[in-house]
Order: structure tokens, then sequence, then C-alpha cells
């Protein structure tokens, strides 16, 4: 009998610490549940309020890039056609990205709408941060608020010039000097006014083989064109023969027209028309050297200083 007693209370016991082992386990296992659903929720929180905003987090000094190109002259209104164009603005931080860019020209004006990547800017100022603190809240351009981002609707001065402003970061409340450029060559070629670029016709070219340098901007940097370009006049229209440091373009366009090349044996050859000299002519073409085809943007720039007879 004290046998069986002593048997009972071994197994009383045993079976006391086995329901707490697994109370102790159900306690860790959902100790840990909820020690990871915590962090997921940290995780997201965190990735919501790095998305929210690209000046959040903006460090105090972010190094400046180069904005325009060298020798750009300026680009009044006067020299622009009445309208709205979409146009590439260059700015000089990474932080302060502009997603897109509508130019408004009228009335001898021209006003930008900046859409930007985020809503982390509250107001521009056009001139420095130290100016931008002390003027007149008058003077800040508000950020209007538009599907999650801000835009922001700005008087430009010229194209093609460098133009500082200042910009204020909601979160940090502090003002960032920024440079901006609005590039007179992302505009289509009816944009420019008449007198804006020169022309086969303003230039005095008769009809004939003529000789130009040529200068490729674009893409990676690493394509080039041959230069000079063989540039033939007839009927006061131009048209230059480029000839591409590879035969993987299969491709141009060029004032919206697509133009396939006359020979890919060596390297690809296109004829295209020459919509004006001594400016950045936009101009696109597709390459087959990636695993799949890609239509990069590109500009080529006709230099008029540099006008010959063609010598074959």
């Amino acid at each position: 009998m004290k046998k069986i007693k002593a048997l009972l209370c071994v197994f009383a016991v045993m079976t006391s610490m086995a329901s707490c082992r697994n109370n102790a386990e159900v306690s860790v296992q959902e100790s840990s549940e909820t020690v990871t659903e915590t962090f997921a929720a940290v995780t997201e929180t965190d990735a919501e309020t790095e998305a929210e905003t690209e000046a959040e987090t903006e460090p105090q000094t972010v190094p400046a890039q180069e904005v325009g190109y060298e020798g750009m002259e300026a680009v009044t209104a006067d020299s622009i056609t009445d309208g709205e164009y979409d146009i590439t603005v260059d700015s000089s931080s990474s932080m302060f990205n502009i997603e897109s860019c509508k130019l408004i020209v009228a009335d001898g004006e021209m006003t930008a709408e900046m859409t930007m990547g985020g809503s982390g800017y509250k107001y521009l100022y056009l001139g420095t941060a130290d100016e931008a603190e002390n003027a007149d809240e008058a003077d800040y351009i508000p950020a209007e608020e538009k599907d999650g981002v801000s835009v922001f609707t700005v008087p430009v001065e010229a194209l093609d010039k460098k133009i500082a402003c200042a910009a204020f970061s909601k979160r940090k409340e502090l003002w960032y000097d920024r440079d901006l450029v609005f590039r007179a060559d992302s505009l289509p070629f009816e944009a420019l006014g008449e007198g804006t670029v020169d022309t086969a016709e303003s230039l005095g070219l008769e009809d004939g083989v003529y000789s130009f340098d040529v200068t490729l901007e674009g893409g990676s940097g690493k394509a080039t064109v041959q230069s000079p370009a063989k540039v033939t006049v007839e009927g006061g229209k131009a048209t230059a023969e480029i000839i591409w440091s590879s035969n993987k373009y299969d491709y141009m366009v060029v004032d919206g027209e697509k133009i396939m090349p006359v020979s890919t044996e060596e390297f690809s050859v296109f004829e295209i028309p020459v919509l004006g000299f001594g400016y950045k002519m936009p101009v696109s073409a597709d390459t087959t050297a990636m695993s799949t085809p890609h239509e990069i943007s590109y500009t080529l720039f006709f230099d008029t200083d540099s006008q010959s007879t063609w010598e074959d």
C-alpha cells in the first residue's frame, strides 16, 4: 500500500513538472510571437515613414551634383513659342527629386509646375537658404498636395541658367540650398521660336555636302558617334549621316519620326534630318546590346563654327 502511495506521489510530481514545462514553452512561444509581431510592426512603420518623404531623413549636408552643361547660354521666354511643354529639370541634390515638370510659356513669361517625388518639402524660396530664413513668409512658394506628393509652381527667369532656390523640410524645419537648371534641350523642336536655332537657310547653306563637328551626349556616356559628320543640304533641308560606335542600334527617333539604319554591318549608320544647328538636338536610339532592347535619349550638337566643305 505504501509503495502504491509512493508511486502515486511520484506520478503527481512528474505530471505537475510536465505541465509547468508545457506552460513555459507556450509562454516562451507566445512571447516570441509577440516580439516578432512587434518587430514586424515597427519595421513596417519605419518603412512607411521612410517612404513618406525624401526630406525627412535628409542629412545636414549632401554632396551637390553638377547641373546644366558647359557653355550653356540662357534662353528667355521671348525665344520660346507660347504653349505648355514637358521639360527636364536638373537638380543639385538627389534628395530634391523632381519626378516631372511642365513648362508654361505665355505673354513673355514662363512658369514651371514641378511634381516632386514625395511630400517632404513645405516651401520653396527663390534664393539661398540664408536669404529664405530672413525673408517674409509671403515670399515663400507653398507646396500644393496632389495624389500624396508636393507640386510647386515657380516662375522661371530663363532656361539653361542655374537658378538658386531653397527648400524647407517639414520634418526638420530647416532650409536647404538647391540649384536648378530647366533644360532647353529637352523641349520639342516646335517650342523653339524663330531665330533661336540656326537652320540651313539661316546659315546660308546652298545645296551641297558639308562637314560639321558633332557631339553626342546622353545615356551611359559610353556610346559615341563619328565626328565630323557628313551633312547634305538639298532644297534648304539638311540631312546628317550618323555613324555610331557599334552596330547594336536598330532604329533612331528624331522629332517623333522612327528612322531605320541604312547599314549595320560594322557600325549602325543612319541618315537623319538636322532640325537645327548650334543647339542640342534631342534624339533617341534603340540599342540591342542589352538582354532586352532599350530606347535611350541622347542629344546631338552640330557645331556651326566647324562648318566646312565635305571632303571624301
